[in-house]
């Protein structure tokens, strides 16, 4: 890095500008929180919308825009030589149903900032620098996170994505030729030179201990499950005990274990979340005939993920023996554990230390589609600390235009690095 380039910074209202802009797309007034929320479900027209949106921020700033077979946008700045694989940045901009502004949407942005910052100021690199929009990164809708990701890596085949549905039984494929999303760019993608990610931490650790800057020294596995329990409806009053056969007792007694299973410590740093659950037929009177529940389970290490799985596989059987249900268990999404490689560590605390903020390394306990890319090249990523305990998939998740623009500009200098390194 020159001395020039040393000095240079992006332009902090800018990047706040953009974010508080897209943060209007699917915005909602959320009851529970009497915030103003974000609601971009993936390839819903909201979504759309906001890849629209930044789509046309990205053509403004001169990039080359290029879809895949799974939607994901790539949008280029030439490089000196630009036959050399580039340097991949992003993230995604869809969202939960109950989101703030920041998740997912700082990297793209921020990213989007690093070009115009190096526009703004003549800078020209060696290799080319891509912008990335992924789609569906957070599998609430058609049930596998990081589905974008994931494709342009090779780890879920085209054809096994676009067959995932949504709850109304609406298809990948049918939302992506509906909206015209299906690009020229075969999946899986040729790999990039490096890939970065700065993302919002989405937990308590930085703030909590007055860091700057989080190193991320990789993702934790993720498993999850969809189970869905058979009982038999009857009478809530004429139906004695030893006849029932209750589908709703046989989903709390999952609910409990998987508690018990987490705070044993058996499992290392598990974590267990049932998040959706779906009774029948869901009336005051009638046992519950049939459940369906769903398990996300996380994990840093890949062993200890894989015999907490076997256990509870082991300890369905035990419920259905005691409550007379069946169950059946379906897994919709698996990931494992992924560390960065420790020059990307590296390069991310150097740029962060030079610019005299303060930075610590941690492990993110959410997936990222940083996780997928480092399949295809090295991959790190950057985390900013949030406020409120860093509370994320809520309309409280909340990060400062300091914090975001210190993420960014570590971001720069890291791009810079590698999209003029030599090999």
């Amino acid at each position: 890095m020159t001395e020039d380039t040393a000095l240079v910074r992006i332009d902090k209202d800018r990047l706040w500008d953009s974010l508080t802009e897209l943060g209007e797309v699917g915005a909602y007034h959320d009851e529970g929180t009497d915030l103003r929320g974000v609601r971009r479900l993936a390839l819903t027209d909201e979504d759309v919308a906001g890849r629209e949106l930044v789509m046309g921020w990205m053509r403004e700033a001169g990039l080359a825009l290029r879809r895949d077979r799974i939607g994901n946008v790539y949008a280029r700045r030439a490089g000196e030589d630009d036959s050399l694989p580039p340097v991949l940045v992003g993230s995604h901009i869809d969202s939960v149903a109950t989101a703030g502004r920041f998740d997912g949407c700082l990297g793209v942005l921020g990213g989007l900032e690093v070009v115009r910052t190096l526009d703004d100021n003549g800078i020209s690199t060696r290799r080319p620098v891509e912008v990335a929009i992924f789609t569906e990164e957070e599998g609430v809708r058609f049930g596998t996170d990081m589905l974008g990701s994931a494709v342009a890596a090779g780890r879920i085949q085209l054809a096994d994505a676009r067959s995932q549905v949504d709850r109304d039984g609406v298809s990948v494929g049918a939302e992506l030729d509906r909206h015209g999303l299906v690009g020229d760019v075969a999946v899986p993608i040729q790999p990039p030179h490096a890939y970065l990610e700065c993302h919002i931490e989405q937990g308590p650790i930085l703030a909590a201990s007055g860091k700057q800057i989080g190193v991320v020294r990789g993702v934790q596995a993720i498993t999850w499950l969809e189970l869905t329990i058979g009982g038999r409806a009857a009478h809530a009053g004429a139906t004695p005990q030893h006849l029932r056969k209750n589908a709703g007792l046989a989903a709390a007694m999952i609910i409990v274990h998987l508690n018990g299973m987490v705070e044993s410590g058996d499992y290392g740093r598990l974590l267990a979340t049932v998040g959706r659950q779906d009774n029948y037929p869901n009336l005051i009177n009638i046992v519950p005939g049939n459940v369906l529940i769903t398990v996300d389970l996380r994990n840093p290490d890949g062993e200890a993920m894989q015999r907490s799985i076997d256990d509870l596989q082991a300890y369905f059987a035990e419920v259905e023996e005691t409550t007379g249900v069946t169950i059946t268990s379906r897994t919709t999404a698996r990931t494992p554990p992924v560390d960065f490689p420790e020059h990307m560590q590296d390069l991310v605390e150097k740029q962060a230390t030079e610019l005299g903020l303060t930075c610590d390394r941690i492990t993110s306990g959410a997936g990222h589609d940083a996780g997928e890319i480092a399949a295809l090249s090295p991959a790190g990523m950057i985390f900013v600390p949030g406020l409120y305990d860093g509370i994320s998939h809520n309309p409280r998740e909340y990060s400062t235009p300091e914090a975001c623009a210190d993420g960014i500009n570590v971001l720069l200098r890291a791009v810079l690095e590698l999209a003029n390194s030599a090999d």
